[in-house]
């Protein structure tokens, strides 16, 4: 069986992903075979996994820092907010069913077998598994349901590393108070802390570390600064969204919904030069865009009246009517068309009518569709011209099926979960695109096209515009991640922590 390692941390955002991941690459690097776990996730960013499984997509970077195939195993639980009090609880990459938060708390502790059957699995598979918890585990609220931080080390017998932000201030306090609401058995499984996100010398920092050690007799192995990389984040708390950001020659407005998921669609537009990508959730926001990019949501009806209120539909119909681009993903597909039907009550129940900007209705269904693909853009005129015949690979995911009637395809699925099936997907009427595809701008040439053609469009230089390897980026971007991990944490200390686990 796999020897574990598992990283908690004082608060959600501390960095725990991002240090998974780190420690994921270094260990490929190292030779071992290793993978990423999570018992239970809430997240709005998910992934579909080969055979059709959903999973958290922080997983699923994990799994590529450590060079493997993303697995379902890995995140056996995922829970995505629907409102401020419930989600979908999806259990082995499929749908359970919506709970509300008292529900789900009293019911979670019969998901424990299925957590643990993961677990083994993957520990049979791997030298090494990195498993990561959830927020805080001195949520004392919790604690006696948890089965995500130290509810997970105990049955998992892992050694814990307790990362904390700094960058936010109260770190001591924080790494104090988090270990000081543990109970003792708790208490005995963290090995090491981590100050994670530092600024500044380190020199400076050296008597609070000696202090912290003293009073709570746990060694600090690391202190790892504020990282410049380029990696995925988790969700809503990601520095990535945060609004205000200044315009470039061209400029994209992703909406930001309230119940936004996958936003990560669109990471791909902030590397060509020139294009800048701004996350919008008011009309005063918008400005003048060359494109405007409605993301999916894990609640279409809720967010498009959300829209309504404040007065971002009107303005959307406005620019579109002026010839700005509009493409729509997944739900903000399922937004731009003429209604939306929920007869089983999926989201809010009854119809809706949509934003009228594409000839389609879509009818809400229990059955959640989950699939990879691969596939071209069929024949487009126009501003986008140059995307005809151009391939993407992607994954749907969504709840809704939408009927075209005769209104013109946007892609041409020609491969779905590896398997030679074709189909449609999507609308296209003039500048307003839709298609049900995450990861559509990802792959190949997608993006660098769209924003020549936005260039070429203003008139400007085109030069610098180059297809982008997405993939390629990332990796340098893990391997640069496991190199400042190397240099800021004591990595034999890592191992020796490994190696003893726990008593």
């Amino acid at each position: 069986m796999a020897k574990v390692i598992m990283i908690q941390g004082t608060m959600s955002n501390a960095g725990k992903s991002l240090f998974t991941a780190g420690l994921c690459r270094i260990f490929k690097q190292d030779g071992y075979r290793v993978a990423p776990f999570k018992s239970q996730n809430m997240a709005l960013n998910s992934y579909i996994t080969k055979e059709g499984y959903e999973m958290g997509r922080a997983q699923a970077v994990q799994a590529e820092a450590a060079g493997i195939e993303p697995s379902v195993l890995m995140n056996p639980i995922l829970l995505k907010p629907t409102s401020d009090k419930g989600a979908q609880v999806i259990v082995n990459g499929e749908v359970l069913g919506n709970m509300d938060a008292g529900e789900y708390f009293q019911y979670k502790s019969k998901l424990i077998p299925d957590i643990m059957k993961a677990f083994d699995t993957l520990s049979r598979e791997n030298d090494i598994i990195v498993i990561e918890g959830a927020g805080s585990p001195a949520e004392i609220n919790l604690k006696s349901e948890d089965i995500v931080n130290m509810g997970m080390a105990k049955m998992a017998k892992a050694p814990v590393l307790l990362v904390a932000d700094i960058d936010r201030g109260g770190v001591f306090a924080s790494i104090y108070g988090t270990v000081m609401l543990l109970e003792e058995d708790e208490k005995r499984l963290i090995k090491g802390t981590v100050i994670n996100k530092f600024r500044g010398d380190v020199d400076i920092l050296r008597p609070g570390l000696n202090m912290i050690e003293e009073k709570t007799n746990i060694p600090v192995i690391g202190v790892v600064p504020y990282l410049h990389v380029d990696i995925e984040d988790e969700d809503s708390l990601s520095e990535r969204i945060v609004t205000g950001k200044t315009a470039d020659l061209i400029d994209i407005a992703v909406i930001r919904l309230p119940r936004m998921s996958n936003f990560t669609d669109f990471n791909v537009f902030e590397l060509i030069p020139g294009v800048s990508l701004r996350y919008v959730k008011s009309t005063a926001e918008l400005h003048q865009p060359d494109m405007i990019i409605l993301p999916g949501t894990k609640n279409t009806m809720g967010d498009l009246l959300w829209l309504r209120q404040c007065g971002l539909e009107s303005e959307i119909k406005k620019h579109a009517a002026q010839g700005t681009i509009v493409f729509g993903v997944c739900g903000g597909y399922q937004m731009l068309g003429k209604v939306l039907h929920d007869p089983d009550q999926v989201e809010h129940g009854g119809s809706l009518d949509g934003m009228g900007l594409l000839n389609v209705e879509t009818v809400f269904a229990r059955e959640k569709t989950r699939t990879q693909v691969k596939g071209k853009f069929n024949k487009i005129s126009g501003v986008l011209a140059k995307l005809t015949d151009v391939s993407f690979c992607g994954y749907e995911i969504h709840m809704g099926v939408t009927d075209t009637g005769t209104a013109e395809p946007l892609t041409r699925i020609e491969t779905v979960a590896g398997q030679g099936s074709a189909k449609a997907d999507g609308c296209i009427e003039g500048n307003v695109l839709g298609s049900y595809i995450h990861g559509i701008f990802d792959e190949g040439a997608v993006a660098s096209i769209i924003a020549e053609c936005l260039l070429q469009r203003k008139g400007l230089d085109i030069v610098g515009i180059k297809p982008i390897s997405f993939k390629e980026h990332k990796e340098q971007q893990y391997d640069l991640l496991a190199d400042s991990i190397r240099r800021s944490v004591d990595m034999n200390a890592v191992y020796r922590i490994i190696e003893e686990g726990v008593n």
